[in-house]
């Protein structure tokens, strides 16, 4: 029986439910397959450092390795290679090691494109007001991009980050990106047709909204990319407002299964793993 050893590096990760939905496709596909925690917030400080972690798992066996918040961009340069779409992007959040080489990936885009369609088809794409930045700011603006919106406004803490967001889209898109602060959002709010929260406000541990309800409408779609909690109070809120929403629970399978697919080769049942998050969501 074929084995497979990988991880999931990131900050907060204790409730993650990539072991359970990796192990369990690859459980259907005959595979020996361990899914392991690398847990930032649990070492001690002089043990973070994501290159060092990465090396580790590649002189211990690991096939590959998943990458999230916070250091989706922080690993970019301990790689020896990218693919197109992690290139694009600067963020990665699967490597592959391949023949001794770390190969950074970004099943993230695809995740997010496939959950919104699954979740909201037909959507008002003209103009979309999207709340973050960062890593997987990157990988929403692109997918938002890919699917056809005609304009973004891109609003982080950091206005250098949404700035490079801005250039890195626009500058593989044919799409208006335009940068702005935190308090610009509800303006531009009026005139769009959806809403993204692609930062870590609502999830656990970071509890609240990223923008205050009164600024939301019925008219307006919001999706979130958390998944933990799967709804969030924007999510909450939102849907008692009639917006229609999506929460992050597509994109985390989506890009789990495009994850697997790089690490193991096997073409994961996506509707199947889907099944799996919402029967583990429901017991945890």
């Amino acid at each position: 029986m074929e084995r497979c050893l990988v991880g999931l590096i990131g900050a907060g990760i204790g409730t993650s439910l990539s072991p359970a939905l990796h192990e369990r496709e690859a459980g259907r596909h005959g595979l020996r397959y361990l899914y392991q925690l690398v847990d930032l917030d649990r070492l001690a400080p002089a043990a973070r450092d994501v290159g060092d972690l990465v090396s580790a798992a590649r002189r211990l066996g690991f096939r590959g390795l998943n990458i999230t918040h916070p250091v989706k961009q922080d690993v970019v340069r301990h790689l020896d290679d990218l693919a197109p779409e992690a290139a694009e992007l600067g963020a990665v959040n699967t490597v592959v090691f391949d023949h001794g080489r770390a190969v950074g990936h970004n099943t993230d885009r695809y995740g997010f494109a496939a959950g919104l369609a699954r979740q909201l088809p037909g959507l008002r794409l003209d103009h979309v007001v999207q709340l973050g930045a960062g890593g997987a700011g990157l990988a929403v603006a692109s997918a938002l991009a890919g699917a056809g919106a005609r304009r973004l406004s891109v609003a982080d803490v950091d206005p250098g980050r949404a700035e490079r967001l801005a250039r890195a889209i626009a500058g593989h898109h044919p799409v208006t990106v335009e940068a702005i602060a935190p308090e610009e959002v509800p303006a531009r709010l009026a005139d769009a047709g959806g809403l993204v929260n692609a930062t870590p406000i609502g999830m656990e541990g970071h509890p609240g909204t990223p923008i205050e309800p009164e600024h939301l409408r019925a008219d307006l779609w919001v999706a979130d990319v958390i998944y933990r909690p799967l709804e969030t109070a924007l999510i909450r809120t939102a849907r008692a407002l009639g917006c229609r929403v999506a929460d992050g629970g597509g994109m985390v399978v989506h890009q789990a299964a495009a994850s697997f697919q790089l690490f193991t080769g096997y073409a994961p049942g996506e509707d199947r793993m889907y099944a799996d998050f919402l029967e583990l969501v429901g017991d945890a």
